[in-house]
């Protein structure tokens, strides 16, 4: 139309641009060319000459949906697709890449019971994936991503005997085994008839795009799949039994070809009249929940021998049941959550029942109005304690949803599609911002109005691994790195106050008492400093001993100054403030995944302390020898210039000799920088100090050999501070002889 609409010409119908018009087909005008027409799809199509023609263009992922071209330089654009955004300064020759944005649209999560255990979920159109929760290093990265061969809208369901074996729903009722461990998939599709193009009333079973699959968590060998029935099978999907009716309300209004007269779109994902959710109770086996993207409910106690509709009488008739969870501490007890924006209705719903869905209670009080909840989860360790994700991020309640507060903290504002729970942390799957989590929720466990009133508090630490390899954190490329699990223990002190002067000391402690490590808030070294700010803090401990004693100027080659790591056991951590002190004890455990023994690890603590304490040693000998000098510097300036002190001075001078001798023999003293030593070579503490990170990089107890090196440099450490005893003593003596009889007293 040049008219502003009152009459218009047909000038293209190509269907490369008009397939599956209601997702794709927005039209972009170039702000600064009339005749530059750009038209979003599959590939999006570019016309120079007013839409006569186009030709068909790629964006570095495809499925293009949205572009912004800047009113002032139609050669910078933003095209967004269901791989994120991407730019172009040169009017889309080139585009940026999308792999720089943790952009990642998450359906559902889940995790596994290996360990450390990993993250499941399925991202629209970027393949299914498993990560690792936490890693050894720095920080997770792409390495650490597993994609997966399993569809975009999947529920994904690890195998509970062999987690190498995943299994994967898609639409159209696609359900997939694949063996991570050969590389082998098969079909386990609950019935595989393939109904691309037409409507759900042609199908035997109706399967939503996004439909439940699920391991029983009462018996590994059983996995159930949701239709508009309840499917099991208990072989890996070789057969398949259907053990409930229709549980959806099945309305033939609802299952036929969706689209209408001008394009119809049948590609799975917009059948309707299925299940939504299927959730069988940790707690008690047999008993299933269902609910349907149609609005209804129900409940088995039997294993599927019985059902009950249990929909709440006040829920909207098309209300989609979109999370179901059991209450770990009420018996019948469930919380439900459904959505109706799709319909317009953007209030949210949260319902709990206490007798398998007789009553129901609306508990969402605290939560906008128009902000509707797509999950809920209950805290398994704490009664009431729940979460809930919405279509604008979290939310907590500690009365068990009679009121809710945010729970935002650092969480962008971001669709939350789907939580859970698992060794009391919370994952959280967003559409738009990838997987976040968080490490601790026990500080959530222990909160009171008690503790909350105190001064100060101190949390129970949660249990830790001890793991070879962490460091924990995020590495220097932020952007293309996840934030890694804590690498130790995580202590969580809470301090009403933080703007007076009193201290506040937090000690680590063994559990007869003795000290670790000690942190003040009025520590002068940053390795000590305990930094606190009114309200929650947080200190990692790294689970280790302090390291060997330093001096100035230090250099040494291949030995980084680590204490020896803490052996799995009981400990306790004591925080105090103005006179007033505070314990709990916490426990670091083993890896699982390695054979040490307590002996074992005994074994390795005690020979890293030894060669600990004998560098300590030497390296003060190092800082004894040195205020030795400054000593017989400053008495050399005392007797300067007068001949009667000759002998004295020439008595320094032997003496200076002799622990100038010593301190290299204990130390390389021309080392300065620390690629020195492979010019310089190294001595006794550097080659002792070796052992410390040779010996203790893993969880095995010392060999034989690493036990003789150790007890022959001791023996050469030993025999060198005790002839610097010796001498020592033997020219302090002298010194103190020589200078009294010319009438002088010096302290050395």
């Amino acid at each position: 139309s040049d008219d502003a609409g009152r009459t218009w010409t047909k000038v293209n119908q190509d269907r490369a641009l008009l397939q599956r018009a209601w997702y794709y087909c927005r039209i972009y005008a170039d702000p600064q060319n009339e005749d530059l027409v750009y038209v979003m799809n599959v590939s999006y199509g570019r016309s120079k000459d007013g839409g006569k023609t186009f030709e068909l263009l790629n964006a570095p992922h495809g499925d293009h949906h949205d572009l912004w071209i800047d009113p002032a330089n139609n050669q910078r654009m933003v095209i967004g697709d269901d791989g994120g955004a991407q730019v172009s300064t040169d009017g889309g020759s080139h585009w940026t890449t999308y792999h720089n944005q943790p952009t990642a649209q998450f359906y559902r999560v889940t995790t596994d019971n290996h360990f450390p255990y990993r993250i499941y979920g399925a991202q629209q159109d970027n393949s299914s994936v498993r990560i690792p929760h936490r890693t050894a290093g720095g920080s997770i990265t792409e390495h650490d991503w597993e994609a997966l061969s399993i569809g975009e809208s999947a529920h994904l369901a690890p195998d509970p005997l062999n987690n190498d074996l995943i299994y994967g729903s898609d639409y159209k009722g696609y359900l997939t085994m694949q063996n991570l461990a050969t590389g082998q998939e098969r079909s386990a599709n609950v019935w595989p008839d393939l109904p691309a193009g037409s409507g759900a009333e042609v199908m035997k079973y109706r399967f939503n795009w996004n439909y439940p699959v699920s391991f029983s968590p009462h018996d590994p060998k059983k996995l159930y799949a949701g239709s508009n029935h309840l499917h099991v099978t208990r072989n890996g999907g070789e057969s398949w039994e259907v053990i409930s009716p229709d549980l959806t309300r099945g309305e033939p209004a609802t299952i036929r070809s969706s689209g209408g007269p001008i394009t119809q779109d049948n590609t799975g994902a917009e059948y309707y009249a299925n299940l939504f959710v299927v959730t069988e109770s940790p707690y008690t086996e047999g008993e299933i929940w269902t609910g349907s993207d149609d609005g209804l409910l129900h409940v088995t106690t039997d294993g599927g021998q019985n059902w009950k509709n249990v929909t709440p009488p006040a829920s909207p008739k098309y209300n989609m049941m979109n999370c179901i969870d059991v209450n770990p501490f009420v018996k019948g007890g469930a919380y439900v959550v459904a959505t109706s924006y799709k319909f317009g209705d953007y209030t949210p719903y949260i319902y709990q029942t206490a007798d398998y869905g007789k009553t129901w209670r609306v508990i969402t009080n605290g939560i906008p109005k128009e902000e509707f909840v797509r999950t809920v989860r209950a805290d398994p360790k704490r009664a009431g304690l729940l979460y809930a994700g919405t279509e604008k991020g979290m939310w907590i309640s500690f009365d068990d949803g009679a009121n809710w507060r945010p729970f935002r903290l650092n969480l962008p504002p971001v669709p939350i599609h789907d939580l859970a729970i698992k060794d009391d942390n919370l994952i959280a799957a967003t559409h738009g911002r990838s997987f976040w989590m968080i490490d601790d929720l026990t500080p959530l466990h222990q909160l009171t109005p008690e503790t909350a009133a105190a001064a100060f508090f101190l949390y129970k630490p949660l249990p830790t691994y001890r793991l070879a390899g962490e460091t924990g954190g995020r590495g220097v490329n932020r952007k293309l790195e996840g934030e890694n699990h804590p690498a130790g223990v995580m202590i969580h002190y809470f301090v009403k106050n933080a703007a007076d002067s009193a201290e506040v000391k937090l000690e680590v402690l063994e559990p007869d008492g003795d000290l670790i490590k000690s942190y003040s808030s009025k520590a002068k070294e940053p390795a000590d400093q305990l930094k606190v700010a009114s309200g929650g803090n947080r200190l990692v401990w790294n689970l280790r001993y302090p390291g060997y004693k330093t001096f100035p100027g230090m250099v040494y080659y291949g030995s980084p100054n680590l204490g020896p790591k803490a052996p799995p056991g009981t400990y306790k951590v004591r925080l105090t403030r103005s006179g007033q002190t505070t314990e709990q004890e916490f426990e670091v455990r083993k890896d699982p995944r390695v054979t040490a023994t307590p002996e074992d690890f005994r074994a390795q603590f005690d020979f890293l302390t030894k060669v600990r304490d004998k560098v300590s040693e030497a390296n003060q000998a190092i800082l004894d020898i040195r205020k030795t000098k400054e000593d017989l510097t400053y008495l050399k300036k005392k007797l300067s210039g007068e001949a009667r002190y000759q002998d004295v001075n020439e008595a320094i001078r032997k003496f200076e000799d002799e622990l100038g001798v010593l301190e290299n023999n204990l130390h390389q003293t021309k080392n300065r920088s620390v690629q020195d030593p492979l010019n310089y070579g190294i001595k006794l503490n550097n080659r002792l100090a070796f052992l410390m990170g040779e010996q203790g990089q893993g969880d095995y107890r010392p060999n034989q050999q690493a036990e003789g090196v150790r007890l022959e440099l001791t023996k050469k450490i030993d025999a060198e501070l005790q002839q610097l005893r010796t001498v020592t003593t033997t020219r302090v003596d002298a010194l103190k002889k020589m200078v009294k009889s010319k009438g002088i007293e010096i302290v050395l």
